[in-house]
């Protein structure tokens, strides 16, 4: 046996260098031409499939992440691995080397796996846009495809170039516009363009994305192949909204101060981001391609649990942020940190602010106007702090005394822990240390009230962000079409929906009154109603720290500030536990926990000093 088995081994031996030999001969690409990737639409929508997995995962960045960076959270005090940490200290150069971010890529470990080593918002999108590039200077080797097959990968490249710059303006500001492909061996000094400038030219990419692209993939030719599986892809209405919004930002005050030098909107570039956010919503109207979900699903728009990892958003969401390994991401880890360690013993703990949740008013429409203030015009009492709130402030916000373990013979039939103890001296705002509830409110927008490891609700959820939705939409259209044609009862061209409508339309999907007559005298009085409705309906989904700094706000008072809140339990414990809405308490006050102590160079966030001396053209920005 030996003998055989040595005599086929030689033989096999034999034979294998010989096959590696001619093997070596000849390179394993010879036979792949540089026309190859682009000859026709399967290949050519292969290269462009990893655009889509370029889109930035803005919720995760390895185990944690902050992506609430404005006045809305509140995290463990002194964790410094956090965005959110360098935010709050005014150190943005921390966005390049800070572990839980989802700007940088320079820290070791913090470079998104699922995204490969391409990194997060700033490597993803400079990689996105070189790549767009490359599709676009290669579209005329698409010769076996037919117009339409060639309109959707174009469509495809235009639109991903612009967004990708966008992704960046709204952190950087103007920037170089790359429109073409440029040597990857040379420094090309193209200089940085004004915000204004640049947004034009996204404006003007995007329009050529809505020109070439389909409402709805299902209905093209191409798309039958992929027939079910085209929501993700982009279309005409993802192109004229991200204009729409590209526009409203290149007008608002930050953006209008930066590239003209005066702190107000800019009326004619409102008035273009309204008519385009227009067009979205007539599409999106006539054809029912999107719509807003019934409350009843709201929950549905953020989260899923124990759904087979079911993606987040029904028929709302018009763009998420990435996908790859969505169905994994939001457990063991992340999804910890919304619960204090007496009933979820591992994360880093992130609480709603005391000022944020007041943005939250009444179910009649009316704000608060002093939380600690009885208010008899909008009903709203200290005394009763939780009564008759906008119904969104029950979805999202977790009160004192509410159950959030159900099994209570898990945690010792103690009461405290099962059920939310908020009031001061309560057991979630002592025990612990940092990781204490600092400011008296959990979040149950992004996950369960009954987010706990006693009971299994940390495992087998699945959350993804929705960059843009419906009720996103509306409310850029709200605020552009005030600002641009000058008062809450304009309208865009061609569009019957005013501005106040487009806000009323949000808020009557979940049962809170019209914005009130007395916010309907001037476009100012109904902006405050517009920036505290996009506070309560976008809360907790990235949205705050681009909207406080493109108005202006995010160094102003009361903006800088992040508080709690104080109270004693004025009724039994067991008549808190069944009725916590409406539960009295005494002694409603709130207290400053932190105020953020940021100048004007806040606004921008700094280019890596690498980037900046490069070339002479290219500016960092100012105070940095």
């Amino acid at each position: 046996m030996k003998k055989i088995v040595l005599l086929v081994t030689i033989v096999l031996g034999t034979g294998t260098l010989n096959s590696c030999k001619k093997y070596l001969e000849r390179s394993p690409l010879a036979d792949i031409l540089p026309t190859d990737p682009y000859k026709n639409f399967q290949n050519f929508q292969g290269f462009t499939e990893e655009l889509y997995n370029c889109i930035p995962q803005n919720s995760t960045a390895q185990f944690h992440n902050s992506w609430n960076l404005g006045e809305e959270e509140f995290w463990t005090v002194g964790e410094t691995r956090l965005m959110m940490y360098q935010v709050d200290q005014g150190n943005y150069p921390g966005w390049s080397n800070t572990l839980y971010s989802m700007f940088g890529t320079n820290a070791a470990g913090a470079g998104n796996t699922d995204s490969g080593n391409k990194g997060q918002l700033w490597g993803l999108s400079w990689y996105g846009i070189r790549k767009a590039n490359l599709g676009l200077a290669n579209l005329d080797k698409m010769i076996d495809a037919t117009p339409e097959e060639k309109n959707l990968i174009a469509g495809q490249l235009y639109f991903f170039r612009a967004f990708f710059h966008h992704c960046l303006m709204e952190y950087w500001g103007g920037l170089p516009y790359l429109d073409q492909v440029y040597p990857a061996d040379q420094i090309v000094k193209v200089p940085r363009l004004s915000y204004q400038a640049c947004a034009d030219k996204v404006a003007a990419d995007m329009q050529k994305a809505a020109d070439l692209l389909p409402v709805d993939w299902d209905a093209t030719t191409a798309g039958k192949t992929t027939l079910g599986n085209n929501n993700t892809r982009i279309n005409k209405i993802m192109a004229l909204a991200y204009m729409g919004k590209n526009y409203l930002w290149a007008g608002s005050p930050l953006m209008n101060r930066s590239s003209t030098g005066s702190a107000t909107y800019n009326a004619a570039y409102c008035k273009k981001a309204a008519d385009a956010l227009a067009q979205a919503l007539q599409i999106i109207e006539s054809t029912g391609r999107y719509s807003l979900a019934p409350f009843s699903q709201y929950r549905e728009l953020f989260n899923t649990w124990n759904a087979g990892g079911k993606i987040p958003g029904l028929k709302e969401a018009i763009m998420l942020e990435g996908l790859s390994g969505a169905t994994g991401r939001f457990r063991y880890n992340q999804v910890n940190d919304y619960r204090p360690l007496v009933i979820q013993t591992t994360g880093i703990k992130c609480y709603p602010t005391a000022n944020y949740v007041d943005n939250y008013g009444m179910a009649n429409g009316l704000p608060i106007v002093d939380p600690e203030k009885a208010d008899p015009e909008s009903g709203y009492d200290p005394s009763y702090p939780w009564r008759n709130r906008d119904p969104r402030f029950y979805n999202d916000i977790m009160i004192d005394g509410e159950k959030c373990v159900q099994n209570g013979g898990a945690v010792g039939n103690n009461e405290f822990r099962q059920y939310a103890s908020l009031f001061t001296g309560g057991l979630f705002r002592t025990a612990d240390g940092n990781n204490k509830v600092w400011t008296g409110y959990l979040n149950s927008k992004i996950v369960a009230k009954l987010m706990n490891e006693f009971d299994g609700y940390r495992e087998n959820n699945t959350f993804v962000l929705s960059l843009m939705r419906l009720s996103d939409v509306y409310l850029l259209y709200a605020e552009a079409t005030a600002t641009g044609y000058g008062t809450p009862q304009s309208t865009a061209t061609g569009y019957a929906l005013t501005a106040v409508d487009a806000v009323n339309k949000i808020r009557q999907r979940a049962g809170v009154a019209n914005v009130a007559a007395k916010f309907l005298g001037t476009t100012t009085d109904f902006l405050s109603e517009v920036r505290r409705e996009r506070a309560v309906e976008l809360a907790f989904e990235g949205h705050r720290f681009v909207d406080l700094r493109r108005w202006l706000l995010l160094t102003e008072r009361p903006y800088t500030y992040k508080k709690a809140i104080e109270f004693d339990r004025a009724l039994p414990n067991a008549q808190v536990y069944a009725d916590p809405r409406n539960a009295k308490v005494n002694n409603y006050r709130e207290t400053v926990l932190f105020e953020r102590q940021l100048v004007q160079r806040h606004y921008w966030f700094p280019f890596l000093q690498s980037d900046i001396n490069m070339y002479s053209e290219f500016k960092q920005n100012p105070g940095w």
